[in-house]
């Protein structure tokens, strides 16, 4: 990511379209597991929240810790592109378990339509 406005940006947006769908279901499909798909949504709602917190972080050193500012900006940047990679790793593994929750509350001819489409 460019900078944190666009991570966070990036992270609601995800959040967003996820959950949309999942209360779509929720809502129109006959048979579906409510409280498994109330539970999904909560974990992308915990996955957002987490990731935009966890995105504020700051680089706990000042320039006067290091021998010069290019020695201090390399650190830096290291130091936020790991953090970054980190979020993004845990918001994704996060989302791709609530999805996976979601998909074990739709009934089964759901998940036969779904596939035919697919193909």
């Amino acid at each position: 990511m460019a900078n944190k406005r666009e991570f966070k940006k990036y992270v609601n947006a995800i959040g967003v379209l996820v959950t949309e769908e999942m209360l779509d279901a929720y809502v129109n499909v006959k048979n579906a597991d409510r409280k498994a798909i109330s539970e999904a949504v909560g974990t992308v709602m915990d996955a957002v929240e987490t990731a935009c917190k966890h995105a504020n972080i700051y680089f706990d050193k000042g320039p006067k810790a290091f021998a010069d500012m290019k020695e201090y900006s390399k650190e830096k940047k290291q130091f936020f592109n790991k953090l970054f990679n980190k979020i993004n790793t845990e918001f994704n593994e996060s989302i791709e378990s609530a999805i996976s929750k979601f998909n074990g509350a739709l009934p089964q001819d759901i998940k036969d339509a779904l596939k035919e489409t697919a193909k």
